[in-house]
């Protein structure tokens, strides 16, 4: 089964994202994103999957994965039980990482772990242990506090005794057939620029293709065109804003998605949600309501 794609959003005038979710919950399920990923379980029992590897978890469980590694926790809980907060999560993209290796000689030690965790790895629960406080309040910092609290989590891991490799050396995720490589390059461009005005004269150039050309195979791989392919992923991250914060304004959702004016957003997101945003923000909120009670 191919893992779904998930867009990580990272909010203007930060460096990553740290946000923690219940269960059930969307990305619950076999997904995979260019971000490095440390992924704390809080509450609850279950098997987990790291690309091929499979295992127990349980409460405490700290694991780090890398870019594009398949992975998914899945809580043994009761039929419509729902669990207010089971995983706290810390996600980073190469871009941030990479400036602070090149910025901060110090940061070097954590090369080896970067590159290891694209296989997945699995730490004590000693360093656990350690690490679950600082989790737990990078949650809610702000500013130079929030930076300091990662670099503590990211000394942590460091410190660590050797953390256990999970995914097989032979496993390899299958994205694509070797000449849709070029094609992965401009995707994963586009989702990294995802609210930038990225045109498909830019993209053909990254690809090296002429826009005619770069068209075609573009939707020879995805089966749309790029307008649509954009618009879509825009209006999943609205998706993601709308549901993860209930206090941001559908107005200033539209823009930070990539949008420039309010119409053009809500009737792309009529199309492709079959309701408005408020709509589709009240209806989550009362399903939500319904497992709760039900």
């Amino acid at each position: 089964m191919q893992p779904d794609l998930e867009l990580v959003h990272i909010r203007k005038g930060e460096s990553f994202a740290a946000w923690h979710h219940g269960y059930p919950f969307r990305t619950v399920r076999w997904h995979y994103h260019p971000e490095y990923e440390i992924h704390l379980l809080v509450s609850t029992s279950g098997k987990f999957c790291i690309g091929d590897y499979v295992g127990d978890f349980a409460p405490g469980q700290l694991v780090m994965t890398g870019p594009n590694l398949p992975h998914n926790w899945i809580s043994d809980v009761p039929h419509n039980t729902v669990e207010p907060r089971r995983t706290q999560v810390i996600q980073f993209p190469d871009s941030f990482i990479d400036d602070t290796l090149d910025a901060i000689p110090e940061m070097a030690a954590f090369r080896p772990l970067l590159s290891r965790s694209r296989r997945g790895l699995l730490f004590d629960r000693e360093t656990s242990a350690v690490v679950e406080p600082m989790m737990g309040e990078v949650m809610d910092a702000r500013g130079v506090k929030r930076v300091a609290l990662f670099f503590s989590i990211v000394d942590a891991l460091i410190r660590a005794p050797e953390p256990q490799v999970l995914a097989s050396l032979n496993f390899q995720l299958n994205m694509g057939k070797a000449e849709n490589a070029a094609i992965n390059r401009a995707i994963s461009y586009l989702r990294e620029n995802l609210t930038a005005p990225v045109t498909e004269t830019d993209l053909a150039a990254l690809t090296r293709q002429s826009p005619s050309a770069f068209s075609r195979s573009f939707k020879r791989h995805t089966g749309t065109t790029l307008v649509r392919y954009k618009n879509q992923l825009r209006i999943d991250l609205a998706c993601q804003l709308l549901l993860s914060d209930p206090e941001l304004r559908v107005a200033d959702i539209c823009f930070d998605v990539g949008f420039s004016n309010l119409s053009n957003f809500n009737r792309h997101f009529l199309k492709l949600k079959g309701m408005s945003p408020s709509q589709f923000r009240v209806t989550f909120a009362a399903n939500t309501l319904v497992r709760m009670t039900g």
